[in-house]
């Protein structure tokens, strides 16, 4: 089982950029996924998650109005759309695939791991 996530890069705050995360090994259409990232130093914390029908996606508090999480069960794909991404937005990024089919925001919750991608944003 292989999860790779891209789409990382160096943005001014106030711009976007559209994380993926592309899964292989098998199928996962019936588990929930989610994003989380981990700042120099800190904890990974928890991003955003969406159920396995791609209903009912949960944002943390943090990134509620500005980040949008999508799947694509037919790619095997989840996105995470990120706007007015802010300098405190900078972490590696990490996709993941949930032992449930219902989202949740633990970190134990998730099974499989992307190695992450690196969201650097400037002021």
């Amino acid at each position: 089982v292989q999860l790779q996530a891209s789409g990382g890069g160096l943005v001014q705050a106030g711009g976007s950029l559209r994380l993926s995360c592309a899964t292989s090994g098998r199928t996962f259409s019936n588990n929930a996924m989610g994003w989380f990232r981990q700042a120099p130093g800190k904890e990974r914390v928890f991003v955003a998650a969406i159920n396995w029908s791609s209903g009912s996606p949960y944002y943390a508090d943090s990134v509620k109005g500005r980040f949008t999480i999508s799947r694509d069960n037919a790619k095997n794909t989840v996105y995470l759309q990120m706007n007015s991404l802010q300098p405190e937005d900078t972490a590696v990024y990490h996709c993941a695939v949930s032992r449930f089919a219902i989202r949740s925001t633990g970190v134990n919750d998730y099974r499989y791991w992307g190695q992450g991608t690196l969201v650097t944003v400037s002021s």
